[in-house]
């Protein structure tokens, strides 16, 4: 059998012990070191909202063009809620890895990557309300910063990393997923209208921002001019909308005020249009029906009437 491209790259190994701020951990990472670009080469990278627009804007792209050129799906649960991780090559290397030099977005790297060998955990407590930060170890066979003689506290060592900016703007979004995971059965399974809003929502920015400035959105939601004019030219201030806006969406909360009977309007408007495209398929049926009998020159050639 040939050898074929991972789907999904590869699971590094999270130990589970949940560690805070003042744990010292004994870890250096720099250009020379022997295993330098290893883990960028078996790559396990998965995306958060701010991780994607910080890329796409680094990289100059739509939020659409990246996560087609640089991105495979995945499931986060089994009702099937869509995740992201960073597409690799055949062999498993990270497609933002610059041969020898390393990564090539490296000052707008994902939070995953800004965090390594540190795993962020985020905790919450059956019935609690918000989420506690945690972190976790991730011990690799390849990796040798961790021979290295230098100790740091994991709180020195995020903001070594810069990752407080991450962390704060996909807060919101880590809680989301928990609250989901939390729910289980109480919430059900998303329709998939909703699932495409989640996607849509927390990684395709571009294309929600379309949405969200749709005359049809303008007609559901009570949201005044200057949010529009926000959103429009901000992705920040729009993905911190997202986050809001799929509250409602997953759980039905009344995060953003809907016109009255917008959905009654919606529908009754949608009548004669629905009408309409019915018509014009038994319409194009007929018609077809029509130009194929009208190539029969006997019964034979046309078949059983």
């Amino acid at each position: 059998m040939p050898d074929q491209k991972p789907e999904i790259p590869f699971h590094s190994p999270v130990m589970p012990a949940a560690l805070d701020e003042s744990t010292q951990i004994q870890f250096r990472c720099y250009k020379g070191i022997s295993c330098f670009n290893a883990c960028c080469k078996r790559a396990d990278a998965t995306l958060a909202p701010y991780d994607i627009i910080r890329l796409k804007d680094r990289l100059g792209m739509t939020s659409t063009d990246f996560l087609a050129k640089y991105t495979v799906p995945f499931e986060m649960d089994g009702d099937g809620l869509p995740g992201i991780k960073l597409k690799t090559t055949d062999e498993g290397a990270c497609l933002l890895l610059d041969g020898d030099e390393g990564c090539s977005v490296y000052t707008d790297r994902p939070t995953v990557c800004r965090y390594y060998p540190v795993a962020l955990l985020q905790i919450r407590e059956k019935d609690g309300v918000g989420s506690q930060q945690n972190y976790s170890m991730v011990n690799e066979d390849h990796c040798k910063g961790h021979l290295e003689d230098r100790k740091l506290s994991i709180g020195d060592y995020r903001a070594e990393q810069g990752v407080a900016e991450y962390d704060d703007l996909n807060a919101e979004w880590y809680q989301l997923i928990l609250k989901k995971k939390s729910a289980g059965p109480a919430v059900g399974k998303p329709p998939m209208a909703s699932l495409r809003l989640f996607f849509l929502a927390s990684y395709d920015i571009d294309t929600f921002r379309r949405f969200v400035l749709s005359e049809n959105f303008r007609k559901t939601y009570v949201l005044p001019d200057e949010f529009y004019a926000e959103v429009e030219v901000s992705d920040l201030d729009l993905l911190r909308f997202a986050y809001r806006f799929l509250r409602q969406v997953l759980f039905g909360e009344r995060s953003v005020e809907e016109v009255a009977n917008a959905w009654e309007k919606r529908m009754e408007e949608r009548k004669d249009m629905w009408a309409a495209q019915v018509e014009s398929e038994v319409q194009r049926r007929t018609q077809a029906e029509d130009t194929k009998y009208s190539h029969c020159d006997d019964e034979e050639s046309c078949g059983d009437k």
